[in-house]
Formats: C-alpha cells, structure tokens, sequence
C-alpha cells in the first residue's frame, strides 16, 4: 500500500536519528545505572518534531494524524530506542491538545513539545483495568491549589520526569491536575520494568497541585489519549516483532550445526513462517484500523490493534530466544532485549487477552447500535453505480435488500459445495442483475468494487448464508485470461463465464503430482493446429458439472520438469474425455477423476506461450490462494458459531466469550491481510509469494472455529447431517470437513510454508 509523503519522511527521519547510534546497547548502560533515560537525546526528538506530531497546528503542534506517528514509534520499536517515546511524547500531549485550551494546560502543551519538561500520565491505582472509570485518588481544591491524595500505579516515566498529570476526583467530578516532582506530600516509590525502564508508583499525601482541566471533558481527553498511546505502542510492539524476525532469520542463516545452517532444517524454517504471518497479520491490523480511524471508533480499534500485535510481538520475540539457543537468553544479544521490550509493552495498558474482550464487547455494543440506512422501496441494484463514492453502510444494506429480494431462503446456510444444478437459478439471477462477477472490472462485465466494497461484499454474502456457487471460471479463468490471454480468447471465453454456459474445473492435480505440481505427467503434444492430450487429472472439485477445464500439461520433455509445461482450455464434451466421481470423507461426490484418451485441443486453446505455462500456474496459484485465503469461509463458520452460542446460551461463560474474542479478531485481521492482496489483485500487479500465509491462516483459522463449533455443539457434534433440536439447529460437522480439504487443496499448508521460508524469509535449502 502506498505511504504519503508525510509518513514515508517521518520514517526516514526516524531510522535515520536510531540508526546514528546503538540504541539496544544504551538500552543496556541505562539499565545498569538504574533506568532511566537521556535528557539530551529527549531534547534532540523534541527538535526532529516527534513531540508535535499529533498536537493541531493552534497550539504549536504539525498537525498531522496518527498514521505519521505511528511511523514514528514503529522505528522507535524496530532500534528499541530507550527514552519512553509513548509514555512521554504521545500520551500527555495527545491528552492535553483534547482537553480545554487556557492557562495551565496551553504552558504544559508548549514546554512538552519543546523537550524542556519531560512528564507521564498517572491514572491507573490498580493491575487489569483499561478505562479510567474507577478513581479513588481525591483532588480538594483550595484556592489555586489543588490537594492530592491517593496512590497512582504502574507510572512511566517515573524517576527523572518532572512531573505527571494526575487523574482525580474532586467535589465537581472528575479531574486532571498537574503535580510536580518536587511537590511536598508526594513520595515517589521506584520501580524497574522487566525491560530496564522506569516506573514509579506514586503516593499522595495532600500532595499540592494545580487543576489542569476538570469535568466530562476531561474524562473523554484521557479516555481518548489512552486509545492513542495504545495505538502508538502498539505500533512499536510491531516494530519489536519484525526486527526479531529480521535478527532470527540473519541468525538462522549463519549458524551452522552438523554442518548445515541451521535454517536448513524444516522445522525451523516452519517456526519461523509462523512468525512471519503473526508480523504480516499485526502489520494488516494496524494499516487498516489507522486507515479507518475516527473518534467513534477509536476505542475498538485500539483495542483490537493493540491485542493482535501484543501477541505478535510476544510469540515473535520468545521464538527469537529459543531458535537462538543459548546465545539468546544473554543480555549481550539483542534478541533478548527484544524480548524483554515486548513483555513490557505487551502488559502496559491491557494485555492481548484483555483487548480481545473489550473490542469484542465494544464491537457487540456498536453492532447493536448501529443503525441501517432505509433504503428506497424500489432499491437501485444497478451494477453501474460509484462504489467507491458510496458509504460502506450504505453498500451492505444495499447488499442485504439485494439477497433479501432474490436470494431463495430456503437455501442459506447450506453446510457442502453446491452442485451446479443446485445453485444455477441463483448463480443466472446474479448475472441478470450484473452482480455475478464483483472483483472483474466493468469493461469484463464485472462490477469493479474496490477492496473495501469487495471484502464488504463476502463477509454480506456469507453472513447471509448465501452458498458457493461452481465459480472457478469467474474467480480463476477470468483474472487468468485478463492478466496472460489473448483478446480473441477473453471476447469468446469471458462472455459466457458470466452467462453460465461455461462451468469451468481446474485439472492441477494427478496422481503423482499434487503437492509436487512440476512433476505431471498428463502430456500434449502438438499435431498441426491441435494438441494431442492423454493422462489424468485427479481431486477435479466439480468434476461431474464442468463443461470446461483449464489444465497443466507436458509439451515438453527434454529441459527441467517446471520449464516444459503449457496451459491449456479444453473442452469436456471432447471425445476422448471421461469423469469418474470420487466420494468424500462427508459422503458428497465433491471430486472427480478425469481420463483423457487422446483428446484434441485446438492450439488456439493455450494461454500464453508454449512450454510457459509454469508462469501462467503460479499467477493462477496466486489467484487461488487469495480465494482460499478469503475471510469468506471463516466468516460463515463464525456466523454459525454465533448463532450456536446464542442457540445454547453460551456467550454468559467467560470461558467461551474468551475464545470467541481471538477467533472473532483471528477472522477480523485476516479480512485485513485479505484487503491488501486484494487490491493488488485489483491493480492488477503481481500476486507476490506472500501469499501463501493468507491462504495458511484463512485455513487454520477455518479449521479452529470449526473444532469450536463442534466442542460447543457437545453431543450434537456426533450427528452427520442437519441438526435438529430443541437447543440446536446447524450442520455441525460440515465446516470441519471442509477446512480439512481447504488446508490441502492449492498447495497443503506445509507446502505453503516451505514456499515462504524459501522465496520470502530466502533460508537455506
């Protein structure tokens, strides 16, 4: 995704000033004299205008928004740079630009941009809660002064700050004031974070202040600066994952035991993939929670942000220190410092466990808030409208009176693929209506969404229920044709994708050649204007439906088994074909085996060049795993499982809301890394190798609503059809057996990590 120009400087001004000295070895000498940090290099952020990022330009600030500063703070993470960047530089002065302007408050916001003061945010008396709603700490006003009392926890900075803003309440309500470091009646009690920095706890004791701001505005300016500060910290916790990735990788690579890298070994390399997607998957939550940012949401997404790359940042950093070895448990190597950062940042303001919770009771709260806009009677479903221009809520109730209208009821929430039979009234009423092809641009026929109205569109689609039509033609032979055809192939294929008259299958797979796709064998060989085809395609989904296949072939021999494939378009009605259908594990004839008997293809069916056709595999491969890899299946499960637990009552066990939370936002953050690919896809560039982590956690995510939905079923999880009864009414199993063949079809999810760990982390074979 593009950055502006605003954010690409300050993250290069922000590498630029780390990387001029050795921030984790400072981190190292802070520590050993007892926490702390460096005055001058606070005055020297201050002058790079760090401080003045998020403060509006009336108070002396830049002005500009939370996607600069959470540049900032992501290389602040990535150097570990010691001085207590988010606690100092973002929280009291995002409090203090949203609190009343005048007096005190307008000095404190001038002297914390400048570098001359260096103060916290004090609010918190106790471990565990994330809203400043519980505030024992009294403010007694007395003339101009303001008297203290109380005890503030978990302070940063503490010793050497020159004060903090404290959270009170007084006669009036709530209130914020200012209390100096050397105030009488404060004892500061010194605190070391697991990470070296410092934390204090104060006690107040008619300790004399100053009033800064008071009453429910007040209360919304912390609350709000909260939110921010997570944000920014998160940021940095983002920053600490994808460095100790980098640093494990450099290591993995170098260091050589029973006289291989270490990297060689596969089960490294699988740890590590599992880290690049956890640093993938944080860096989709915060692009996208920023890039959507307003007041309203704010605090959802906050939280939602900060529990994905808590846990990022946390798994990262531990697997760090384990595939170091010993190395990595010393504080003479970085990996550990890493380590120790993200324990204390992770902790700070609500751990992951406790931001799942809030979002997911902030996100039920909203929904239910939420209100649908009334749509006209006649509801314009035209597909030549400006998506981009209309609002998201708008287009899902658009989306919601579209399925409402047309879409058969009895026909939600089918649990197996459809057959074209079952699906083709619905499938030919999408295409009258122009809706059929929601990702094809409109020259094609299609819709042209963009990727926020896209992934809009499948999470509707699924939260309606509506099934899964045969469409390998509109989301594999469309985009195919698109990036690699000719247009004589798109003006006679394309077309009658849309009007139904193809039903297309794909002929990858063989015998001897699934994961290992380059070892095929179904060979091709050119007879004039025709190809000469015999082998077999196996593990063909919608065999017996299809009327077409593209297909890998062998039309070469003599060179390296990847460099003499073509692709190919044949027609199934060509004599010489047979299908035979394979029975699944869930008893449906899901799969075919199809027999070509010297089968003649007109030369003018290849796509692209001859013997290229490995070229033309792995962009459709790319293709397919961004469809494997849509939230749409997790979505559909989700939904059910939901419906299950309000079914069973089961959202009043703590238990089970709290592995509900992670899969919710599991799912959540996949949509995010889904966007992204999207609009790649959209653009029309490459689909890259990264891929294949989408299409690894869109599966495993699958697979693990799945097993909840059939442990919360209990005993209703042993029944092989539709379930019946008086607490239940679901197919329970059918999403199990689906995101089992899901983690296997395009390429099992081993093989995906094998292909990350060899194009994407570049470890040793």
């Amino acid at each position: 995704m593009a950055e502006s120009d605003s954010i690409t400087m300050f993250k290069d001004s922000a590498a630029g000033f780390l990387s001029g000295a050795d921030q984790r070895q400072r981190v190292r000498e802070l520590e050993a004299a007892g926490g702390g940090f460096d005055r001058a290099v606070w005055r020297e952020i201050a002058e790079l205008g760090w401080l003045s990022v998020i403060v509006p330009e009336d108070d002396g600030g830049i002005g500009l928004g939370v996607a600069e500063l959470v540049a900032i703070t992501e290389e602040a993470g990535r150097h570990l740079l010691p001085e207590p960047l988010v606690d100092a530089g973002v929280h009291p002065l995002a409090l203090l630009a949203r609190a009343p302007a005048g007096g005190l408050r307008d000095q404190l916001l001038a002297d914390l941009q400048s570098g001359a003061l260096v103060a916290g945010v004090a609010w918190q008396e106790g471990a565990g809660p994330l809203e400043p709603s519980q505030c024992r700490t009294t403010a007694r006003l007395e003339g101009d002064r303001v008297v203290l009392s109380g005890t503030k926890s978990f302070v940063s900075p503490g010793l050497g700050a020159d004060g903090w803003i404290i959270a009170a309440q007084s006669e009036s309500g709530f209130a914020l004031c200012w209390l100096a470091a050397d105030a009488a009646g404060l004892r500061v009690e010194r605190l070391i974070g697991v990470d070296g920095s410092a934390i204090a706890m104060l006690h107040l004791d008619d300790a004399q202040g100053q009033l800064v701001a008071q009453g429910e505005t007040a209360h919304t300016a912390l609350c709000h600066a909260n939110d921010v500060a997570r944000i920014a910290q998160s940021a940095e916790l983002l920053g600490i994952a994808r460095r100790s990735l980098e640093l494990t990788r450099d290591y993995l690579t170098t260091r050589v035991q029973f006289d291989k890298p270490i990297g060689s070994f596969q089960i490294l390399q699988h740890r590590l993939v599992d880290g690049l997607i956890q640093v993938e998957l944080a860096t989709a939550s915060l692009r996208e929670g920023v890039a959507a940012l307003t007041d309203a949401n704010l605090a959802a997404t906050a939280s939602r942000i900060k529990a994905r790359c808590a846990y990022a940042a946390t798994e990262m950093t531990r697997m760090a220190v384990q595939l170091h070895g010993a190395i990595g448990t010393t504080n003479e190597y970085d990996v550990g410092l890493y380590f120790k950062r993200a324990m204390a940042l992770a902790s700070r303001w609500g751990n992951a466990a406790a931001h799942r919770r809030r979002w997911q009771q902030l996100t039920t709260r909203g929904a239910a808030k939420a209100s649908t806009p009334v749509l006209a009677e006649s509801p314009d479903f035209s597909p030549h409208q400006d998506w981009q221009a209309m609002p998201e809520v708008q287009f899902r109730a658009l989306v919601r009176a579209l399925f409402a209208t047309y879409y058969p009821e009895h026909r939600r929430y089918m649990p197996y693929r459809q057959t074209w039979a079952e699906s083709r009234d619905w499938y030919m009423t999408l295409s009258r209506l122009g809706w059929l092809a929601p990702a094809w641009p409109k020259e094609y026929g299609g819709m042209g969404l963009p990727p926020d109205k896209l992934i809009a569109y499948i999470e509707e689609t699924e939260a309606w229920g509506v099934a899964r039509s045969p469409d390998q033609g509109l989301i594999m032979v469309g985009p195919i044709l698109m990036r690699f055809g000719t247009e004589e192939q798109r003006q006679r294929f394309l077309p009658k994708v849309l009007a139904g008259e193809h039903v297309w299958t794909q002929g990858y797979s063989e015998p001897n050649a699934g994961s290992d796709l380059a070892a095929l064998r179904t060979e091709a060989v050119l007879d004039g204007d025709h190809f000469i085809v015999n082998g077999q395609k196996t593990w063909t989904t919608w065999g017996s439906d299809g009327t077409h296949m593209f297909m890998l072939v062998r039309t070469e021999k003599t060179v390296k088994k990847q460099a003499g494939i073509s692709f190919l378009l044949v027609d199934l009605k060509t004599p010489g074909i047979t299908v035979r259908p394979i029975r699944n594990l869930a008893g449906e004839q899901e799969f075919c085996e199809v027999f070509f008997d010297d089968v003649r293809v007109p030369r003018e069916n290849l796509v692209g060049e001859l013997n290229q056709g490995w070229t033309v595999a792995k962009a459709l491969l790319g293709f397919e795993r961004l469809f494997t890899g849509s939230p749409k299946h997790s979505q559909h499960t989700l939904h059910q499982l939901e419906t299950l637990a309000r079914q069973r009552g089961l959202f009043d066990d703590p238990a089970f809301a709290s592995r509900l939370a992670e899969l919710q936002l599991d799912t959540a953050d996949l949509g995010a890394a889904y966007a992204g690919f999207a609009e790649l896809a959209k653009r029309g560039d490459p689909i890259p190798p990264t891929i294949s982590m989408l299409k690894i956690w869109s599966t495993e995510t699958y697979e693990r609503l799945a097993l909840l939905l059939i442990e919360s079923a209990q005993d209703c999880g042993a029944f092989r059809d539709h379930c019946h009864t008086e607490e239940i009414d679901l197919h329970v199993v059918a999403p199990l057996f689906n995101a089992m063949n899901a983690k296997i079809f395009a390429g099992s999810n081993e093989i995906q990590r094998n292909i990350l760990a060899k194009t994407v982390l570049e470890l040793p074979s």
